[in-house]
């Protein structure tokens, strides 16, 4: 028999509470050492923690493509083990395959694509909110990369907006809890705004839309700020909101990676061609241990983190 460890789901904290780490448990397992047929024992490296993993606390998603973990039971998500992994395709930087060539990569790659309708030479702003988040991060470089003029990205501290800047590219970054939204979005994009990568929803949201130019774009990413509260996905919008978006005919359309299966193996290869020749930086925030996995997703979920979040099991 072989000695394992498993993260299981102990508490629910409910469709308008907080998760904290104890609502999970790490405790021991055994599984039979023989294999069957089609089966393979991967050691795990890494672990994934992605703000979609709250919606999967409660015991109704409020998705239709995602199940709630049960009680008691091992939660899943995304990992990295030492089988099935090709390590030239991210430098030999595996946890990548977490973020930036994964899931969150994959998410900003063909959001941005697929929504944004990015036209080089067109002079065109964007706007990503959690911008230093996993899938920010890598959205706002690849508006860089598809010819945006200015990219701004909205995050939670000035060390923040520092990285966003000088180690990411973008032209600059707002703290949104310093002072008012609505006057550093009109001092950062004179211009207005033609493409909004949205990964928070709520206030911040609203005043994004609200300088929105006609015609524009909203990536319907994510929507953290809502995720602690009993609310349908996407969230109400304000009426002042619904307006803007109806008057100046900017399309907001909810965007799921998962609709998009044919186009993942292009853009990984994408993705890794940029990660490889230096295009795309990419940040993590490692904590190690297993049993850090509940202050993990907590942490990630208040803004802890820089770029990805991931749980370091073994080397």
């Amino acid at each position: 028999m072989l000695k394992a460890k498993r993260v299981v789901l102990h508490s629910r904290p409910g469709k308008n509470g907080h998760p904290v780490p104890e609502d999970f448990r790490v405790e021991e397992t055994v599984k039979p050492s023989e294999l069957k047929e089609g089966e393979v024992l991967v050691r795990t490296l890494y672990l994934s923690v992605d703000p979609y993993m709250r919606c999967r606390m409660n015991d109704d998603t409020g998705a239709d493509y995602l199940l709630p973990w049960r009680l008691e039971e091992p939660v899943d998500g995304g990992g990295v083990g030492i089988v099935e992994v090709n390590p030239e395709m991210v430098n030999g930087h595996l946890s990548y395959f977490l973020g930036a060539v994964g899931m969150p990569g994959l998410t900003a790659l063909l959001g941005v694509r697929e929504k944004g309708h990015a036209t080089p030479g067109t002079n065109q702003t964007m706007v990503v909110s959690g911008a230093a988040g996993a899938c920010g991060s890598i959205a706002g470089q690849i508006g860089r990369l598809d010819g945006c003029e200015r990219v701004v990205g909205i995050c939670g501290s000035d060390q923040k907006c520092q990285t966003l800047v000088t180690e990411l590219g973008f032209t600059s970054a707002i703290n949104y809890k310093k002072g008012d939204i609505s006057s550093a979005l009109k001092e950062h994009c004179p211009k207005g705004i033609d493409i909004y990568f949205d990964n928070v929803g709520g206030p911040i949201s609203d005043a994004v839309i609200s300088q929105m130019n006609t015609d524009g774009h909203v990536i319907l990413c994510g929507q953290i700020s809502q995720y602690n509260k009993d609310v349908p996905y996407p969230p109400p919008l304000s009426e002042d909101t619904q307006d803007s978006l109806r008057f100046k005919n900017i399309t907001r359309e909810r965007f799921v990676v998962l609709n998009y299966m044919e186009k993942h193996k292009e853009g990984l290869l994408q993705l890794s061609h940029w990660v490889k020749t230096g295009q795309i930086k990419v940040l993590e925030t490692v904590v190690n241990g297993i049993e850090n996995m509940g202050d993990a997703f907590c942490s990630m979920m208040t803004g802890g983190n820089v770029g990805k979040q991931i749980v370091k099991i073994s080397d």
